[in-house]
């Protein structure tokens, strides 16, 4: 179903891709702003789209599809979920793209391509449904980020952008195996017919395996995080906006997408595999942050934390599981990339991430402290910012399905705080007695339009979390129709004397 007449879907795919091949026949100031008004079209367009994305209408909504051969086909559409990234991927590009304006002066015109090369592969990942459309787009889309870490990155740019091309490229090569099967099988390479198709009990298992290979990385959970921290620290600011931002939460979709709804006994019978692995990332990362001495590897060990929050929301099996793992994902965004932004503006001025080097820049910066200190809140979980909602939810969601689980949850929310909190207190807070940290100057108009407008959405995620939870609400929905049937219920509902939940409605009043 395409409500608006033309193919929507396809056009914020080709504006980027146009913007891209116009910047590398563009000088450096040209490709800048071809790279800009790009972006701003495109989000202009995500808004478009989502006022015209019917709340409760059908599943898939802004359908396109033309075949190509067989039953391959470009093939997109969109649902509630999908959107919600969209819509947090239009809006982080034309902010990383002006943080790039002056942080970024050789080979610019490269640059800014790459940057919108990658936002047609990060859109496309969430609008293909065709099988293997989203499997092109999926891996495709390491190469920007591959380039942008290896040629605009740190001094240990090489190692970290191959580090980071070969984790993500090997966890992916089983996972294109067990979609052949699965296409094999089922006759389609459709992704709506796979979502609905009831795969052999016996082969879900490796079927979940091959894919949570892939997604694993990408989240990344612990073990196979060991690339983020180096990708972060060597990649310019506006590649860790847009890593943590919008790259990461491919795994996560990927779980919803694929793994939930088509191998949903696999995904109850190995709810103890997530759960190991969430709860040893949820502590273990949380400590290494603690004792970090760059900021941008801090938050870089944080985001593997809270990323263990999704994964143990989303395999929760209850709708307070779904819906704030979604909400975590979305947060989660905004806020790591607000923060990577606000290391961003003090290294440009004193070209160091060690966190010792600065102190009291509260005094001198009064700005950048007030936006920092609400990142810092908002990566917290403190009520009327965005992490507490999505927080707040998966911690009852985590509950139903598992109390020890909870327990390192709870325990995750604690550390965070800690290494947040000390974070800001050694960056922002103290005596100013270093003399190059007191010549700093506060935040620039183009460094106030960066951050504003993400500490608002921050703030209306907070207060008004429906406008986000509302497109999304009836999509968990069908999931929970998949899972819940085969989940035999947490310990907490069994300690109750609780029956095992009924699948959840999809469609009618009960979904809204």
């Amino acid at each position: 179903m395409n409500q608006l007449g033309f193919p929507i879907l396809t056009l914020t795919l080709l504006v980027p891709m146009l913007g891209a091949i116009a910047c590398l026949f563009a000088d450096a100031k040209a490709a800048r702003w071809v790279a800009l008004i790009a972006t701003l079209v495109n989000f202009a367009i995500g808004i478009v789209l989502w006022a015209g994305y019917q709340i409760g209408g059908p599943q898939w909504q802004f359908q396109e599809h033309i075949g190509l051969f067989g039953s391959f086909g470009w093939s997109l559409g969109i649902d509630g979920i999908a959107l919600m990234l969209i819509e947090l991927s239009v809006f982080l590009m034309p902010i990383c793209i002006l943080a790039s304006w002056q942080a970024i002066e050789k080979r610019v015109p490269e640059y800014m391509a790459a940057f919108l090369f990658m936002e047609t592969l990060m859109l496309g990942v969430f609008e293909a449904q065709d099988l293997f459309l989203f499997y092109i787009f999926f891996e495709a889309g390491l190469i920007p980020m591959y380039l942008i870490i290896g040629i605009w990155g740190g001094a240990e740019r090489i190692y970290a952008s191959y580090k980071f091309f070969l984790y993500t490229l090997l966890g992916s090569i089983v996972m294109l195996i067990a979609m052949l099967w699965m296409a094999n099988y089922a006759h389609s390479t459709s992704i709506p017919v796979l979502m609905a198709t009831n795969f052999p009990v016996h082969v879900q298992t490796l079927l979940f395996l091959a894919f949570f290979c892939s997604f694993a990385v990408k989240m990344p959970m612990w073990p196979v995080h060991t690339w983020l921290p180096d990708a972060h620290v060597q990649a310019p600011t506006a590649g860790s906006v847009i890593l943590a931002g919008v790259l990461l939460k491919m795994g996560g979709y990927g779980f919803i997408r694929f793994s939930l709804p088509m191998f949903p006994q696999a995904s109850a019978q190995l709810f103890w595999l997530i759960a190991l692995l969430s709860s040893v990332a949820i502590v273990y990362t949380s400590l290494v942050a603690l004792v970090q001495q760059d900021m941008k590897k801090l938050i870089a060990y944080s985001s593997v934390a809270h990323m263990a929050f999704v994964t143990f929301g989303l395999f929760a099996f209850n709708r307070q599981g779904l819906e704030g793992s979604l909400l975590v994902m979305l947060s989660h965004g905004l806020v790591s990339g607000a923060l990577f932004l606000c290391v961003g503006v003090v290294y440009d001025r004193l070209h160091t991430r060690e966190i010792a080097r600065y102190g009291g820049v509260a005094n001198n910066m009064p700005r950048y402290a007030v936006f920092f200190l609400l990142f810092t809140m908002a990566s917290v979980g403190l009520p009327g910012t965005s992490g507490f909602v999505g927080e707040f939810l998966s911690m009852m969601g985590i509950y139903g399905a598992s109390t020890w689980a909870a327990f390192f949850a709870t325990t995750g929310i604690i550390l965070g705080a800690a290494y947040m909190l000390y974070l800001f207190r050694r960056v922002a807070q103290g005596p100013l007695d270093k003399p190059d940290v007191a010549a700093m100057s506060d935040l620039s108009p183009r460094e106030l339009l960066l951050l504003a407008p993400i500490a608002a959405v921050v703030m209306w995620m907070g207060v008004y979390p429906e406008s986000f939870m509302a497109p999304m609400r009836k999509d968990v929905g069908y999931v929970l129709s998949r899972v819940n049937p085969a989940w035999p219920g947490g310990d907490s509902r069994l300690a109750k004397g609780a029956a095992k939940p009924a699948a959840e409605p999809v469609s009618g009043e009960g979904a809204r």
